[in-house]
């Protein structure tokens, strides 16, 4: 059974000095879901996961009730990340560990290539690993600002996960996949990619607004997301969308499905392309903090189509896949666009493509 996220009699979440978000500006049509009734498996709320899954791989997860922990938890962290980005630049430099090819630890603002016209992100992030606060792996060195959270981040990461557990076990029970399937490629203790995002995005100028974090698809199974400003999007099916913001929900958590199950699926599942802009409104003049914890299969998962199940499309005929386990996969989408490390070829989108053209298949 999937981790049961603990019970907490918490207050309803307050965004704290966040301007309204306008109600003029095109909105991703997201299905809300309640936790509480998928860990009841209620039939019609199962059913409405199951088409968010295939559909859009994008939802809102309202966590009132047995999620509460969570939301407190993650509350909490909003405000070690402003403590965090408080900090000098120079003493955040010291962790940033793509030279040891690792996307763990600190990455500067405009340091990835964010687009084919070669625009640089507008952010920072802080990646803290889920192997190293659990005790898996070796502690990377990190500021007193986060070391001294290690029992909070512990907190969020088991709560997080065992939202991740959910999601895999009523996708292994709607795919009639052997028992455990994917919950055994994706446990907890096992060394993986896992991690806590910090992340920070100041306002831009008025006369000078370009995407903060360019067009991707989540690298990994699982994302857990929370926002208290809005400027993420997505790109809805079809091929005369457009881009629509997801608008951050107090006491919502936004679940959305990354590359690992489109290629588990062969497709079946979606992985929805998704980008991040200046917010929208009176929200633009504000600095974006969002808090991530991303799920990733064991680094020793190999990224391809389970043949244990007949609800899973066959390949197209003459179709090979990629022979890549789960730790090689991740390092070459996180690190792949960064110019520091990569000279020219961090401008090479078609190197680095995730699985958008697998993912799209259904209405290209």
């Amino acid at each position: 059974m999937a981790a049961q996220v603990e019970a907490l009699s918490a207050p309803a979440q307050i965004f704290e000095n966040a301007p309204p978000f306008p109600d003029d500006v095109p909105t991703a049509p997201l299905l809300r879901l309640s936790l509480a009734k998928l860990l009841d498996r209620d039939a019609d709320e199962v059913n409405r996961f199951v088409r968010a899954c295939e559909d859009l791989g994008f939802f809102y997860l309202d966590l009132s009730g047995p999620g509460d922990s969570l939301l407190a938890d993650a509350d909490a962290l909003f405000d070690v990340g402003a403590r965090l980005y408080d900090l000098p630049l120079e003493e955040k430099k010291k962790y940033d560990f793509m030279h040891k090819k690792s996307y763990f630890g600190y990455k500067g603002y405009g340091a990835n290539v964010v687009d084919r016209a070669g625009n640089l992100d507008r952010n920072e992030f802080y990646n803290v690993s889920k192997d190293d606060i659990l005790g898996i792996s070796d502690p990377w060195p990190a500021p007193n600002v986060l070391d001294s959270q290690r029992p909070l981040l512990k907190s969020f990461i088991t709560s997080s996960h065992g939202i991740v557990q959910l999601v895999l076990e009523l996708l292994n029970e709607h795919l009639r996949l052997p028992p455990n399937t994917l919950q055994d490629m994706h446990r907890i203790e096992d060394r993986s990619g896992d991690q806590v995002r910090f992340v920070k995005a100041p306002p831009q100028p008025p006369d000078d607004k370009k995407t903060a974090l360019g067009e991707h698809t989540d690298f990994g199974s699982v994302t857990v997301l929370f926002n208290r400003l809005g400027g993420l999007q997505v790109l809805p099916p079809g091929r005369d969308a457009e881009w629509c913001y997801v608008k951050p929900l107090p006491n919502h958590a936004i679940i959305n499905l990354g590359d690992a199950m489109v290629k588990f699926t062969n497709g079946l599942l979606r992985s929805n392309i998704h980008r991040v802009v200046s917010p929208p409104g009176e929200q633009a003049e504000h600095t974006r903090y969002s808090l991530v914890y991303f799920n990733r299969p064991a680094d020793d998962v190999m990224l391809k189509r389970l043949d244990s199940s007949e609800m899973i499309p066959p390949l197209e005929k003459d179709e090979v896949e990629e022979e890549i386990n789960s730790k090689d996969w991740i390092i070459r989408r996180a690190l792949g666009h960064r110019i520091a490390i990569q000279g020219d070829s961090a401008f090479d989108f078609d190197k680095i493509r995730g699985t958008e053209a697998k993912s799209q298949r259904a209405y290209l």
